[in-house]
C-alpha cells in the first residue's frame, strides 16, 4: 500500500470541486504508453492495482473526474505518488481539472494486462485450493477464469468444485496445451511445488501463484509470486510483542 498522504496541497490542481461544471470540456487523456516488463518494479504495479480499485469504486458512485489529491485524501493514499506513478504511463491529469475517472480506468486495465481474459489451472484440491476454485473473483467475471482444478488423491478426482470437476494431475499438461492457460496456482505441498511448477511451465504456463511453501526454480521468461502466509503472520507477531 502506498504511504499515506501528508494532505497538503497540489501546486498542479485548484481546490475547487474537479467534477464542477466549468472542466465539462476537457479532453480525453493521451494514450498510455507501455513500459517493459522489467522496467516497472513490483511495488508499481501493485500501486496500481490500488489506484485502479479506487477508480472503480468512484465510477460505481459515479464520480467522473477526481484530482490526484482528492483521490488520496479519499483513499487514504499519497498525491505525489499518484502523479509520480502515472505520469511514468502517459499524461492522465489534466491541469486545473484532474482526472477523468471511466477513462483512467480503462487505461490502468490496458497497462495491466486486464482488458483479456486469462486462464488459469490450480493444482491441490485441499481446503485452500477448494476455497480458490469456487472464489468468484477467478469465475471469468473479471480478466481471470479457473479453466481446470487436479489433484493426484484418488478421493478427490472426480469431485464437482463449484462448476469443475477434479481431474487427475497426470491430465495437468494435455489441459494447459487445450485451454491455453497461462497462469497456474499451486496449493500443493511443498516437496511437490517444484515438479508441479516444472509440468506447467514446460506445457506453456507462464506465471505463477505459489502458495507452497518453498522458492520455485523456474526458467527465464516464467514469473512466479509467492504467497506463504505464515510470513504475515510472523510479521504481525513481531508487531504485537
Amino acid at each position: 500500500m502506498p504511504p499515506s498522504s501528508s494532505h497538503a496541497h497540489a501546486p498542479d490542481e485548484p481546490s475547487r470541486d474537479p467534477a464542477s461544471p466549468a472542466a465539462d470540456a476537457a479532453p480525453a487523456p493521451a494514450p498510455a504508453s507501455t513500459p517493459a516488463v522489467g522496467e516497472i518494479s513490483a511495488q508499481t504495479l501493485n500501486r496500481l492495482s490500488v489506484y485502479l480499485r479506487c477508480l472503480r469504486e468512484l465510477q460505481a458512485q459515479d464520480v467522473r473526474r477526481i484530482s490526484s489529491q482528492a483521490l488520496a485524501q479519499r483513499f487514504h493514499l499519497s498525491a505525489t505518488q499518484i502523479r509520480k506513478d502515472l505520469a511514468r504511463f502517459g499524461e492522465f491529469g489534466i491541469r486545473g481539472v484532474g482526472y477523468e475517472v471511466e477513462p483512467l480506468r480503462q487505461q490502468l486495465e490496458n497497462l495491466l494486462g486486464l482488458n483479456r481474459s486469462h486462464a488459469a489451472v490450480l493444482v491441490g484440491a485441499g481446503n485452500l485450493g477448494s476455497a480458490l476454485a469456487c472464489f468468484q473473483g477467478l469465475q471469468g467475471e473479471d480478466a481471470f477464469r479457473i479453466v481446470g482444478v487436479f489433484d493426484d488423491d484418488p478421493a478427490k478426482i472426480g469431485q464437482s468444485l463449484g462448476a469443475l470437476r477434479v481431474r487427475n494431475t497426470a491430465e495437468l499438461a494435455d489441459a494447459v496445451r487445450e485451454t491455453g492457460a497461462s497462469i497456474g496456482i499451486l496449493t500443493v505441498p511443498a516437496e511437490a511445488a517444484q515438479t508441479i511448477a516444472e509440468v506447467l511451465v514446460d506445457a506453456g504456463v507462464r506465471a505463477l501463484i505459489n502458495f507452497a511453501p518453498v522458492t520455485l526454480r523456474l526458467p527465464d521468461g516464467a514469473q512466479a509470486k509467492n504467497v506463504d502466509l505464515m510470513i504475515f503472520f510472523e510479521e504481525l507477531a513481531f508487531f504485537l510483542r
